[in-house]
């Protein structure tokens, strides 16, 4: 079967970074619903159009394509005293809106001090260029339902595969 709207796409995946560095990867097949459904990125989405299983691909994303340029306005500084006192520390990561906005987005701690907190709402890959590889397991026709819901169901009738 041939890749093409509302066929389900399995795949292994590797995402390396401007130097070559791994910064993602998967080693059991992952499922997405190919088509727009936002399921993966347009670009990789669009090479894998017409394809089958077997082949192996290879994109180049630019920031544009993939997590998006690094926005500083992104970054803020916070008083401590806005934190829970138990258990902060660098890395961890919360939801929260900008300033001003409806749409939350997921901020990692990035510096602590005994006064503030910095915080980074930008995806940890913002502002990079990446080459995505890919090989891909299986091709299937979405059942009815995923199609209604715009996503893969397991094996079990529902939930989400990312």
């Amino acid at each position: 079967m041939e890749i093409s709207r509302d066929a389900v796409v399995s795949l292994t995946y590797c995402v390396r970074d401007e130097k070559g560095k791994i910064v993602d990867e998967t080693q059991e097949p992952i499922s997405y619903l190919h088509g727009g459904y936002d399921g993966i990125f347009p670009k990789i989405e669009e090479a894998l159009q017409g394809q089958r299983a077997g082949v192996n691909i290879s994109v180049e994303l630019t920031p544009e394509d993939a997590f998006g340029e690094y926005d500083s306005t992104l970054v803020r500084s916070e008083p401590r005293s806005a934190f829970p006192a138990e258990l902060l520390e660098v890395g961890m990561q919360f939801e929260g809106s900008p300033e001003g906005e409806d749409d939350f987005l997921v901020y990692t701690v990035t510096k602590l001090t005994d006064s503030e907190v910095v915080v980074d709402g930008n995806h940890p890959l913002a502002g990079m260029s990446l080459r995505f590889t890919c090989t891909v397991t299986d091709v299937r026709p979405a059942t009815s339902e995923e199609i209604h819901h715009g996503h893969v169901h397991d094996d079990h009738g529902h939930g989400h595969v990312h």
